[in-house]
């Protein structure tokens, strides 16, 4: 496939995939009544914490898989194979124990066990028609994923209980789950499967995990905790703020996930980095064009969006643009490091999302509510300063030829 069809692809991939998970919250807010709505939403958080722990520990390593076509097949299936049985062995007791919880939402996470196992196993075989260059055959099945669970939840009749809506949501992906597994079958035919170097020391996921948790959670329960202590304003501002920048989110999280595998069809070290930063420049050009348009947005469409939430949100929107645009610049330097040595980036991770949250804090201290948002913009400008300045030592050090990426076997950090 050319290089720009597969970009094309693998962009409306992403567009798909995000559509659907943004209709199903919609389509169950509209199914369910406000406190059935909160509990749903509560289980959906769970899954989304699962599936990025999946994503980082399955998907992310086998993407950075470059020049081993003879190795990739076996390593999309080993993946897949291992996700599936990860999530059974984690599902079924998930389902065992929650069942004999009494309430609602106790039976919502019973029914979450039960199709976890459909849900991943969908969503790595996206990683893995990424890592076979094959972008076409995941947007394929994301758009069967997205007719069926749609059509799954048009026909549920107002004031279907959360667990009956999980199992729909669930059940629904099984058609584009199938679809997937044959045609990765097909491609792959003759590949072995191993599921032991999915466990092993040198495996990256457990990176990828723990630079997961920390990019993540460390951000989220600190904002929670200075609501907890402080003003719970600032909880509501900062969600409110951030909400209005999903799209981009979502732009930053396929950069990572799915950009090495795009980048990868450049032809050598220098210009994949080159590409990289005109990637950054871009991203952080939409970033600033997306929070002008918000800033620009009249108080009544804004309180369309936000509600009450609007007028706060809106004092933030020049800090978190320009966070934003930070992030843009931080997260194409990451890709850029994945691609020259995985290894570097968890310490970056670690480091600079507690110096974010100490940022936060002191601007909190200093400025109330805005002072914290500039606080975390200040954090991401720190954190992207930190992985291009990486990515000039590394590329400082004597050129080398091309090595094999592999998600086992990478050069340590220095």
């Amino acid at each position: 496939m050319r290089a720009r069809t597969a970009i094309v692809c693998s962009v409306a991939d992403q567009g798909v995939a995000a559509l659907t998970n943004i209709l199903v919250l919609v389509a169950a807010a509209r199914l369910s009544t406000v406190s059935d709505f909160a509990r749903f939403s509560a289980v959906y958080l769970v899954f989304t914490v699962l599936l990025g722990i999946s994503g980082a520990y399955s998907g992310q390593p086998l993407v950075l898989r470059r020049g081993d076509g003879g190795e990739t097949p076996g390593a999309c299936r080993s993946a897949v194979a291992f996700t599936m049985a990860a999530s059974t062995a984690l599902g079924t007791p998930l389902a065992a124990v929650c069942l004999l919880v009494p309430g609602d939402t106790a039976r919502a996470l019973t029914m979450l066990g039960l199709v976890l196992p459909v849900v991943l196993g969908q969503d790595v075989l996206r990683y893995a028609f990424s890592a076979l260059q094959m972008p076409h055959l995941a947007l394929s099945a994301d758009v069967v994923r997205l007719a069926c669970v749609l059509g799954a939840l048009s026909a549920q009749e107002h004031g279907a209980s959360p667990a009956r809506l999980i199992v729909v949501w669930g059940t629904s992906a099984l058609p584009a789950l199938l679809l997937s597994a044959v045609l990765l079958r097909r491609r792959t035919a003759g590949a072995v499967t191993r599921l032991r170097p999915m466990l092993g020391r040198g495996h990256l996921g457990k990176r990828f995990v723990v630079e997961f948790g920390v990019g993540n959670a460390t951000g989220q329960l600190s904002v929670l905790g200075l609501g907890a202590v402080g003003n719970p304003l600032l909880v509501g501002a900062l969600r409110g703020a951030t909400t209005l920048f999903g799209p981009l989110n979502v732009l930053f999280t396929s950069a990572t996930s799915f950009g090495p595998p795009l980048l990868g069809r450049v032809g050598d070290e220098r210009r994949r980095v080159r590409a990289t930063a005109v990637l950054a420049a871009v991203l952080a050009a939409t970033a600033a064009l997306w929070a002008t348009a918000m800033a620009l947005l009249p108080d009544e469409a804004g309180r369309e969006l936000l509600g009450d939430t609007w007028p706060t949100a809106a004092a933030l929107l020049p800090a978190t643009g320009s966070q934003y645009a930070a992030m843009a610049v931080g997260t194409c330097g990451l890709l850029a490091l994945r691609m020259l040595d995985p290894r570097t980036t968890l310490s970056i991770q670690v480091v600079f999302s507690l110096a974010a949250v100490a940022f936060m804090a002191g601007g909190y201290a200093l400025g109330g509510v805005p002072g914290a948002a500039w606080g975390l913009c200040l954090g991401s400008l720190c954190k992207a300063a930190a992985t291009w300045t990486r990515v000039a030592r590394i590329r400082r050090r004597k050129p080398e030829p091309d090595e094999v990426v592999t998600a086992d076997a990478l050069p340590s950090a220095p």
